[in-house]
This record gives C-alpha cells, structure tokens and sequence, in this order.
C-alpha cells in the first residue's frame, strides 16, 4: 500500500529524486541536455522554482520550491503554455477562453482553466509532467515503449532555513565531485552550481533564494555566490590541486568501518541516505511539527518524530526516520 506523500504547508521546499529503470547507465550528454531544458520549461509552466539540481547518468536530483499557489489570470495561463505546448494548442485554448468570456459562460471558462492550473503549485504534478514527457520524448527518439523511471520518485521535505537549505543545495551540486566525474563542481555543466557560474540566471537566482537570509537583505549572486563556493569547498569539495581540504574516500570508508561519526563536510562525499529516504528534513520543531501533522502515516507507539542521523556527529539537522541500513556509504559510480 502505498503511503501517502509527505507535503509542507504553505510555501514548501522538497528534495526530488527519481532513477532510471534497472538504474541503466543511459542520460548521455544530449539526454542529459534535453532533460535540463524540459524541467526549466515545466518550472515555468508549473510556478514552482527550481533553487538546484543535478542529472547524471541515470538519476536526477532537483531542489525544489513549491511556493503558496496564486491566482492565474488567463493571460498569465496563456503565457505559461507556450512552455508546454505547440503554437496551435495554445491558440485554441486561447480562442476558447475568449469566447467563453464574451459570451459570459465565466464558469466554464474557469473549469477550461482549471485543467491547467491544477498542475501549478504542485510538487507531485510537477514531477509527473516532467517525467511523463521526458519519457515520450525519449521512447519516440529511441524507438521504444513503456516505463523509463523507477517506481515512484522520492521526496523529502526540507525545512526553507538556511541551514537546510544549505545542506541540501551542497550535496545535490557535489553530486558530480562524489561520483568521481570532476574534481570541482563547477566543470560538471550538469548541475545548477556550473550554471549559475556559467552566467544563467535562473540558476543564479535558485541558488541566492538558498544562500540569503531570511530577511532578503542583499541577496545578490556577486555576494552569495562566492560563499556558497566556499561552502561546497568547506564541506566537502576536492579542488584539482588536492589542497582544499577535501577529505579522501579512504579515510572516509576507515571511518565508517570502525563505527565512528561522519561530520557533514565528510558526509557530503557520501551516499547520505536521509536525502532520499528520511522522509522529513530540518530542525527538531520541523520534524516534529510535521509529524503530528502526519501521524496516521507512523506506528501507533510512536510518540514523537523527530531522530537523530546514524553515523552523523550533530549537526542541528534532524529526520523522520532513523534508517538502520547503511544510512551513509560510498557512492556508488555512475
């Protein structure tokens, strides 16, 4: 039976995880191409703000932020169609709204809208649009049919503070580093850190809203961008001279064998299973508070929510589930 998602209220941030199916080595650099310029046009369609993500050669992670839904005016919808949809498909939606405004059918016209605006806001719509489509997409070119994705997508909710956010920004963009593929994050063009230092805008902006505090306050890339670099270095990155602190697989694997704690900045080497399977990821008032929100989704002996990390020493970040089978290891290459 499936158990049912955990959502934030209000404006809500997620980390998004989904692999290929057998987990096959097939996301090439055109795919992977393809794949970023889909979810930036779902990201537009949906409302929601892509803060950064990664996509290798056979999973994709993204940070997302799923604001509190807004009203949609029919020329925003039609504006956020053209991301989605042909020229034709758009201009008949448009005629349709049009004429059923003139003809004072206001009711119908909102149900028309409706079709659309249901899929904004929403994490679970967002995935779906951008898997279902990358899949036809990807079946029509390779001659193939059924499913590309394995099961179903894993999210974690994250709590939208800086610490969180920090953490979680920084082992989605060292996802490269930790698979082996490059030694700076920054040459692996995959990803929203490459992006953002390539110039683009958007990924700029996703990481800033990660990096600033919670009053706003000069929140600019020229600023923010230097420390967040910093912070991947400082936990965990490995620079190409190998005198950045970066910290050696091997002694993270000593460490991990001898049942010691991992700090976060040697954890972000690691597969970190929490990211992908703790279900709830924040302070000790998120998880909890989210807890009681979701109790029937918990055993009944269950009293409170919140629980430490295994392997991990405190970091102030706690999770919904205490995961008993290598909840840090090795990542594996791909």
């Amino acid at each position: 039976m499936r158990v049912a998602r955990i959502l934030g209220e209000g404006e809500s941030f997620y980390h998004i995880l989904s692999r290929i199916v057998d987990r096959r080595l097939i996301l090439d650099e055109r795919e992977k191409e393809r794949f970023r310029r889909l979810m930036r046009a779902v990201e537009a369609f949906s409302g929601c703000q892509v803060l950064t993500w990664a996509c290798l050669s056979n999973h994709w992670h993204i940070c997302l932020r799923v604001p509190e839904p807004e009203p949609v005016t029919d020329k925003e919808l039609i504006r956020r169609l053209h991301y989605l949809y042909d020229h034709t498909a758009v201009e008949k939606v448009t005629s349709e709204l049009a004429n059923l405004r003139a003809s004072g059918k206001d009711e119908e016209a909102d149900t028309l809208k409706s079709r659309y605006t249901r899929r904004m806001y929403n994490l679970s719509e967002f995935v779906k649009t951008l898997k279902q489509r990358f899949t036809m997409s990807y079946n029509q070119r390779h001659d193939r049919q059924g499913t590309l994705w394995e099961s179903r997508f894993k999210s974690v909710l994250f709590e939208g503070s800086r610490r969180g956010l920090w953490t979680l920004a920084s082992y989605i963009d060292l996802n490269a580093v930790r698979a082996g593929i490059v030694s700076d994050p920054q040459d692996y063009r995959f990803c929203g850190y490459a992006e953002a230092v390539a110039g683009v805008k958007i990924s700029r902006e996703g990481l800033v809203r990660v990096m600033q505090s919670p009053n706003g306050k000069s929140a600019n890339w020229e600023r923010l961008g230097k420390h967040y670099r910093h912070l991947l270095y400082q936990r965990g990155a490995k620079a190409p001279d190998r005198n950045r602190g970066g910290i050696d697989a091997e002694r993270i694997q000593e460490v991990l064998a001898n049942g010691g704690n991992l700090t976060m900045r040697e954890a972000l080497h690691c597969r970190v299973r929490y990211f992908s399977d703790g279900m709830i990821l924040g302070s000790r008032v998120f998880v909890d508070e989210t807890f009681h929100r979701y109790r029937s989704n918990f055993g009944v002996k269950r009293q409170t929510g919140a629980r430490s990390m295994r392997s991990l020493r405190p970091n102030r970040l706690f999770t919904a589930r205490r995961l008993q089978h290598e909840p840090v290891s090795l990542p594996i290459l791909c």
